[in-house]
């Protein structure tokens, strides 16, 4: 009896399994430097992965050179992959705007320009959820957030040589923080160096997520 009991408990839970699950869900943000959003929201539980990459622009397949020198209309954005039974949208857009200086509107921090701005790129679904999250935003920081919710269209994944690049050991034969060092580190280097941290927590204060972790 027992053991007809157990099995049929776990002939439930195998049918009732795929039938609870959630499929995995995206949210496109643009935070500035893409690395960085990489780095933070990959540490977030419930996030699978985090791609970096091209929105809001409207030419076809934009590379790293086009949008990095400001010829193109696109944004450097991250497109987050996450699981909404473990995090939220409405939690995702709450961390991403204190991981930002979300008042600045030509750019972020050492990185100047119309490609490094901040946005967040919405479906119909995720408007009203990112426009409450802009809300709260100014709410607490009593100033208007130039962080605008666009709607989202297509997302161009960035050249293989961006993805993880604050995870990444091969070595870089020149950079601007060093000379033949490891890609985890000179993208810690540049962190530092383009005053980000210092920034958003002169913004957020206690509030910000994701300072003093170790990217290296």
């Amino acid at each position: 009896m027992h053991r007809t009991l157990i099995a049929t408990l776990v002939a439930s839970a195998a049918l009732a399994g795929p039938a609870l699950a959630q499929e995995e869900a995206t949210a496109i943000v643009a935070g500035g430097c893409f690395w960085c959003v990489e780095a933070d929201f990959e540490s977030v539980e419930g996030v699978s992965e985090v791609v970096s990459g091209y929105a809001g622009g409207t030419a076809p397949n934009p590379t790293y050179d086009e949008v990095a020198s400001g010829r193109t209309d696109y944004y450097e954005a991250a497109e987050i992959h996450y699981d909404p039974s473990v995090v939220s949208y409405e939690e995702l857009m709450h961390l991403f705007f204190r991981s930002v200086d979300p008042l600045d509107v030509g750019g972020q921090f050492c990185d100047r320009g119309d490609q490094y701005r901040t946005a967040i790129f919405a479906t119909p679904a995720q408007e009203e959820a990112a426009l409450a999250a802009k809300a709260e935003a100014e709410a607490e920081l009593g100033q208007e957030v130039a962080t605008p919710v666009l709607p989202a269209g297509p997302f161009y994944e960035a050249e293989d040589y961006h993805q993880d690049y604050y995870l990444a050991e091969d070595r870089l034969p020149a950079t601007s923080v060093g000379l033949f060092v490891p890609k985890n580190v000179a993208y810690t280097r540049y962190r530092e160096g383009c005053g980000r941290d210092a920034r958003v927590e002169a913004v957020w204060g206690p509030d910000a997520p994701f300072l003093h972790k170790d990217d290296s």
